[in-house]
């Protein structure tokens, strides 16, 4: 085989592995806390997967290993089909969003959207030109030169969002964003997540504790079950059309909330250890 044709033997099969992949992964802590028990998981390019359990099932701590912030003690991560190095690579890039927005008090809007750029030493025309696009993608292009504590909570998260966007990500790990936010600001910022993530080539991985949003959000939903965290359910959502607020309404809908209800039931009684599928 020559050198050619192995490397496009090579770049083929690094395009068809998983963007990500848990195999066999465990977390136990020094305290002797047993987080994750042989977790096993790939998810696809362009997937929107959402994790749901019981507090302190270990979603946060997946998602932690999936940003490459904790290890796992026994099992691998695999990041499109390689190590943590392959991260950062073209089109092999993540950006991960807290439960809190994380903002400088004392930096623009603006200058908080542009700080991984800055650190990356993005040049500067190029650099107003992606948090531009990033601030008008979440609606805030009008409130770019305000200081955080002038936003309301759910317009911080939305800043939050745009700092992650403008890096250009490949992988969006998004870790309960807006649990904190009330209803009506909630709906609106899955829906526009929901928009985002359809029009561009995007990987979403999402921690939340509301089967609602869920639903609304997912191609796929991962239920986990109470500590120590395995998977005991994979459900895809399969739901075309648009997600919108008679979605929110419609008997489907309903239909697969009643089942993740059903599964987050067996998820607080820790289960059988054995996933199921739906």
């Amino acid at each position: 085989m020559s050198q050619a044709a192995a490397w496009e033997q090579q770049s083929a099969a690094a395009a068809a592995a998983p963007v990500l992949s848990a195999q066999r992964v465990e977390k136990t802590y020094r305290n002797g806390t047993h987080a994750l028990d042989e977790v096993r998981l790939d998810i696809g390019r362009g997937e929107f997967v959402s994790l749901l359990g019981p507090s302190g099932c270990g979603k946060s701590t997946l998602l932690k290993m999936f940003a490459g912030l904790e290890e796992p003690s026994h099992g691998h991560i695999r990041w499109w089909g390689g190590n943590l190095a392959t991260v950062g690579t073209p089109e092999r890039t993540l950006a991960m969003v807290f439960q809190e927005a994380t903002l400088m008090p004392w930096a623009t809007v603006e200058q908080n959207v542009r700080l991984p750029l800055d650190l990356r030493h993005v040049p500067r025309a190029q650099a107003d030109a992606r948090v531009a696009a990033s601030l008008k993608r979440v609606g805030l292009e009008s409130f770019h030169a305000v200081l955080p504590r002038e936003l309301s909570g759910g317009m911080q998260m939305r800043a939050s969002i745009a700092r992650a966007l403008a890096t250009s990500p490949n992988l969006l790990l998004m870790d309960e964003p807006f649990g904190a936010l009330d209803e009506f600001t909630r709906n609106k910022l899955d829906a526009d997540l929901r928009d985002i993530w359809s029009r561009q080539d995007l990987t979403v991985v999402f921690v939340t504790h509301s089967i609602y949003e869920a639903v609304f959000l997912s191609s796929r939903v991962i239920v986990m079950a109470a500590r120590p965290g395995r998977v005991i359910a994979d459900v895809a959502i399969d739901a075309p059309g648009p997600r919108d607020e008679a979605f929110r309404m419609s008997a489907p809908f309903m239909q697969y909330c009643k089942t993740l209800s059903d599964y987050l039931t067996l998820a607080n009684q820790q289960g059988d250890g054995h996933e199921a599928q739906h």
